[in-house]
């Protein structure tokens, strides 16, 4: 078993921080530097995408895998006894919710933005085969074409056709972190099904404003009642992170109730 990925900046409480996708941290700079002027913000790369390893071989992942590696770096960066706030978002997310149930003695409070967990909605089963289909869709016709039609799915409307392409090659599709989460993490993390997590866990789940009426926002509604904790908007979309990322820390923080420095 290797090392686990990661980076550390900033300093008070620990913040871990999953980035969705296939982990790559990409695009989360200025997210986790606005929140290292609050936390000792640690971000996890569990496949090491952004350590060297982007071009590897790569399998279908686990979700139970990525949140034991998550608890590996909480050893590595935590004192003994200590305990962490956990940030996640989308696949991210899922990996905060399982990390909560296998290790709620590490944890203090655990924020899941938009975790695709869509085994709980009434309409479960059809939802997990449309995101099969975005697979199907991806080794046929490529990224632009699965990511069109994941976006239909994560709005609820029907895909439009005309999109085509053609196939990635291995090699290309070991070079493209959005390829390497289409391929080895869409299917198996959108089929998890959530866990009981200890009542000493607090757990938020979130939704950015941007995604009501979606199927993200319906999926994280229902999930903060599975939880029995509390429901919240961020700024922006699915990837609001992203989009809006001095918002989107600002509004983390209050959430987490950080004194700030």
């Amino acid at each position: 078993m290797s090392d686990p990925y990661y980076e550390v900046s900033g300093a008070g409480p620990v913040l871990l921080v999953l980035p969705g996708g296939a982990g790559h941290p990409m695009g989360l700079e200025p997210l986790t530097e606005r929140l290292a002027r609050r936390f000792t913000v640690v971000v996890h790369d569990p496949l090491g995408l952004a350590h060297g390893r982007l071009g590897l071989p790569v399998a279908d992942q686990r979700v139970e895998e990525w949140s034991e590696g998550a608890a590996r770096v909480l050893d590595a960066v935590l004192p003994r006894g200590g305990s962490a706030h956990v940030f996640g978002t989308s696949a991210g997310g899922v990996v905060a919710l399982d990390l909560a149930a296998r290790h709620p003695g590490r944890l203090r409070h655990v924020v899941a933005h938009e975790p695709p967990c869509v085994a709980v909605l009434p309409d479960g089963e059809r939802q997990r085969a449309l995101f099969a289909q975005v697979y199907d869709t991806y080794r046929a016709s490529g990224l632009q074409a699965a990511g069109a039609h994941l976006g239909a799915v994560l709005m609820e409307r029907a895909p439009e056709d005309g999109h085509e392409g053609r196939p990635l090659t291995r090699s290309e599709e070991l070079g493209s972190p959005m390829a390497l989460f289409l391929a080895h993490v869409l299917r198996p993390f959108t089929s998890y099904v959530p866990a009981p997590v200890p009542e000493t866990v607090t757990v938020t789940v979130a939704a950015g404003a941007d995604s009501a009426g979606g199927l993200l926002h319906r999926t994280a509604s229902l999930l903060a009642e599975h939880y029995g904790g509390g429901f919240a908007e961020f700024p922006g979309g699915h990837i609001g992170a992203v989009e809006r990322p001095e918002a989107f820390a600002d509004r983390l923080a209050a959430l987490l109730g950080s004194p700030g420095r």
